[in-house]
């Protein structure tokens, strides 16, 4: 009996800053995803943001306090170090270089999972990954799964699973305008994350 392959999780974003609802998804992706490992990415030059993010280095000292403790979770800085456009497509496939005996698991947010046929290589990204969406649940049980054939463009080949995280409405622009007006983060970021943005003065303006 051959047996299943380990499954890798890959979760990325800006993490400008990272918050609660971050953490809270990374934690149902591990304990409802069967993952051997979940790899985190701070993305570098994101291809689909309009404003200029913070730097680089703030955002993975920021990414790597929140997550420290959680085991089977790793902070990757390939998308930080890769000169460019950062694509979610390029990790993948370095990724499978290194592991062709893991299955990756690409996890989203179901906004993000609307917009997927817009991803640079999405065919590609389909053929790699299995694609989880995570769902909000509602306080009365789960909300409406996210449903693949609502997407203009469907690879044949695309496999999808449903990831159910708790309602919660924090984002990082409302810690962000939070931040900037000088107001207390301890409900929204990690503590360590909340201490580095007031020792470092983060989105304070001038």
């Amino acid at each position: 009996m051959a047996l299943s392959k380990p499954r890798i999780g890959v979760f990325g974003g800006a993490f400008d800053p990272p918050h609660n609802a971050h953490l809270a998804l990374v934690r149902a992706a591990l304990a409802q995803l069967s993952l051997a490992e979940l790899r985190i990415f701070p993305t570098g030059q994101a291809w689909h943001k309009e404003r200029p993010l913070s730097p680089a280095a703030d955002r993975l000292a920021m990414t790597r306090l929140a997550f420290e403790g959680l085991e089977k979770t790793v902070v990757d800085t390939r998308e930080i170090d890769r000169p460019g456009a950062t694509y979610t497509l390029d990790t993948l496939r370095e990724l499978q270089a290194e592991r062709p005996d893991a299955q990756l698991v690409l996890i989203v947010g179901a906004d993000q999972a609307l917009a997927l046929p817009r991803w640079h290589g999405f065919s590609e990204i389909a053929s790699i990954a299995i694609i989880s969406v995570a769902n909000r649940a509602a306080s009365t049980g789960p909300s409406a799964p996210f449903d693949p054939q609502a997407l203009a463009f469907l690879p044949a080949d695309a496999r999808f699973e449903q990831l159910l995280i708790p309602p919660m409405d924090t984002s990082a622009t409302d810690v962000r305008a939070r931040a900037a007006h000088g107001d207390d983060l301890g409900a929204l970021v990690p503590p360590a994350v909340a201490r580095y943005i007031d020792r470092h003065h983060l989105y304070r303006s001038a």
